[in-house]
């Protein structure tokens, strides 16, 4: 990856995060990003900070589209007429793959903070992740989910 595209990602970045996409701002924010780039040359030139950061990259992404995807849900939801049929709420166990807390810590802020599902407690052996879902088909589609989601994308950072 260039150094000037991840300047102007830098950029696009620190004009979001602000909410003004003036030509100053973008200025600023890109001497802010050369800046940074400056700073850590060396550790953006290894191959394996750049597929760390595309790992990131891919799981703010996907917690992103899970956050709205959710978000849409539990509006459906608490706007049903009847909500005690669109109710089907559940304590799922969730088999964890991740062992170290990093992993764990990551991966259980990325359910509490998706709509509809709260992550309660860790077993004490750190194998069982105690989730509780407001809609649950199955606790095996939530299980499901949950691996071929967050928890693969966690683990792929991780790696």
């Amino acid at each position: 990856m260039s150094v000037a595209v991840i300047v102007l990602g830098l950029a696009l970045l620190w004009a979001a995060m602000t909410g003004s996409f003036s030509g100053l701002n973008l200025l600023l924010g890109a001497a802010i990003g050369t800046l940074a780039v400056l700073l850590l040359r060396k550790s953006l030139a290894q191959p394996r900070a750049v597929h760390k950061l595309r790992m990131a990259v891919s799981l703010a992404g996907l917690f992103l589209r899970e956050l709205a995807l959710s978000a849409v849900r539990v509006a459906i939801v608490v706007l049903t007429p009847n909500l005690k049929s669109a109710l089907h709420p559940e304590i799922v166990a969730f088999p964890l793959s991740v062992r170290s807390d990093a992993e764990i810590t990551l991966l259980a802020n990325l359910i509490t903070l998706t709509p509809g599902t709260l992550s309660i407690d860790v077993s004490a052996d750190r194998s069982v992740l105690y989730v509780h879902v407001l809609t649950a088909s199955t606790s095996q589609n939530v299980i499901v989910e949950i691996a071929n989601g967050f928890e693969a994308r966690v683990r792929e950072l991780f790696a």
